[in-house]
């Protein structure tokens, strides 16, 4: 397969379907920053805990769906699609490290060692992925599952790199006001 096509130089590109439209539309906008999370996430692993990245390879599998789902403006039969079994993983996998946790009782600065902060630098990007994706479905109709699951997986780096950050003995730091 080659790489380079010479499609995009004119500054247009393709979706799922074959049809072409602006590299700035809100649907690239969107999938695009999905994308950059999936790259943040792949620089974390190896994190050092197996558990952690096998989490981490699944995201990142989940986040591949996404970009298809996200990048199909008809979807068909067949096509890959988020499903709310992708949110409950991510749930099931939250709660399981939260009951590890020290309780929140104020926010935390985003931080750490190289793989907690490197998850906090992804969940920031996950949060713009999700506003990407608001903007999109006030366009265009999209499968508002991906948006919920932009959302719980935000949260859901949030707890790893904390779970990182504790594993790593890295005290947790809160702003002052």
């Amino acid at each position: 397969m080659k790489i380079y096509t010479g499609r995009g130089d004119e500054g247009m590109t393709d979706l799922r379907n074959m049809s072409r439209v602006s590299k700035t539309s809100a649907r690239i906008e969107a999938y695009g920053t999905v994308d950059e999370v999936n790259a943040l996430i792949g620089a974390v692993r190896p994190s050092g805990y197996d558990d952690i990245d096998d989490q981490l390879e699944r995201i990142q599998n989940h986040l591949h769906i996404a970009q298809a789902d996200l990048a199909n403006p008809a979807p068909e039969e067949g096509d890959p699609v988020v499903t709310e079994e992708h949110v409950e993983e991510l749930e099931g996998w939250i709660d399981a490290h939260d009951e590890k946790l020290d309780p929140l009782e104020s926010f935390i600065l985003p931080g750490g060692g190289e793989s907690g902060a490197s998850l906090h630098h992804a969940r920031a990007v996950c949060r713009r992925a999700e506003r990407r994706s608001v903007a999109l479905a006030a366009e265009e109709t999209i499968n508002d599952i991906v948006i919920e699951y932009l959302n719980r997986l935000s949260d859901a780096l949030f707890v790893l790199a904390r779970v990182v950050n504790k594993r790593d003995d890295v005290p947790e730091e809160n702003p002052t006001y």
